[in-house]
């Protein structure tokens, strides 16, 4: 047996032992959650009691968490998108210490930064006691991985070379910023949206902190089920949790697939017509 054969079937082996070590206790989790009881397994037989119970008690943490995972997507995405742009074309050394105090949020324990907020802003009752008051900790936390992932995208690309075209043509800066950034910034958008969207969703530290007793979202109502002490409850809390964010993510990484691929074939494209006039100017030149 080669050398090569052997480190690819090590490289199989190590894969494969990782993805046991990831999906076997979720596959245990959520077979706890069907189970009439968890001690006696799947002896004790299968049943939705469980699941049927949590989205009872819990359905409106699904929807509060849907609402602000999205209300924090939404603004990221005014605040992010035009703060990573100009991140990215600013060459300062203050463009490069502001990139930097942004990623203190994530630096930082989510209580730190909840005790922050709530030392600041605790005492406008109605502020504190409403949802937008967690969607601003949610912004705080999650705005890095959209400002860098914009901003990462932006810098890799040779935006100023086309907007100093647009311009030359009588493009304004809203023209330029709307028909040639955001083309170019798609697939950092994706990936910043993604990423914001899956922490919001899973955020407790900070929703801990910031939440009220009418306002449970997701992560904070899995743990008072955990707290109960019924592992079945909370295991089918986990299923619940599944089936909202999964579908969710599989549909954001296919949109991000189409994305990269519009851009591939989009570079196909743009070296096909390179290369045939680079052909054609040959034959021009040709005596």
């Amino acid at each position: 047996m080669s050398t090569r054969t052997l480190l690819a079937a090590g490289q199989w082996l190590v894969t494969l032992l990782l993805c046991a070590f990831l999906i076997v206790p979720v596959a245990m989790s959520i077979l706890a959650g069907l189970t009439v009881n968890y001690f006696k397994g799947v002896a004790s037989g299968l049943t939705l009691r469980w699941l049927i119970e949590v989205w009872t008690q819990y359905h409106a943490s699904v929807w509060l968490s849907l609402e602000i995972a999205l209300a924090t997507l939404v603004v990221t995405l005014l605040t992010g998108v035009p703060a990573g742009y100009v991140l990215a074309r600013s060459k300062t050394r203050l463009a490069r210490l502001i990139e930097e105090l942004l990623v203190l949020p994530i630096a930082l324990p989510g209580l730190a930064s909840a005790l922050a907020l709530l030392a600041v802003y605790g005492g406008f009752t109605r502020f504190r006691m409403s949802v937008a008051f967690i969607v601003a900790g949610h912004v705080v936390f999650t705005l890095p991985f959209m400002v860098r992932a914009v901003a990462a995208v932006c810098a890799s690309a040779d935006l100023r070379t086309l907007e100093e075209g647009a311009a030359s043509l009588g493009a304004s800066f809203m023209q330029r910023f709307v028909t040639i950034v955001l083309p170019n910034a798609r697939p950092g958008i994706v990936a910043g949206a993604l990423a914001v969207v899956t922490l919001s969703i899973g955020e407790f530290n900070l929703t801990w902190m910031l939440h009220t007793p009418e306002m449970k979202t997701l992560p904070v109502g899995l743990a008072d089920t955990y707290a109960s002490l019924r592992i079945e409850i909370g295991s089918a809390y986990t299923i619940l949790f599944f089936i909202m964010t999964m579908p969710l993510l599989v549909a954001m990484q296919w949109l991000g697939v189409d994305v990269t691929g519009q851009r591939s074939a989009s570079a196909k494209r743009r070296r096909a017509a390179l290369s045939r006039g680079v052909r054609l100017e040959r034959l021009t030149d040709t005596p």
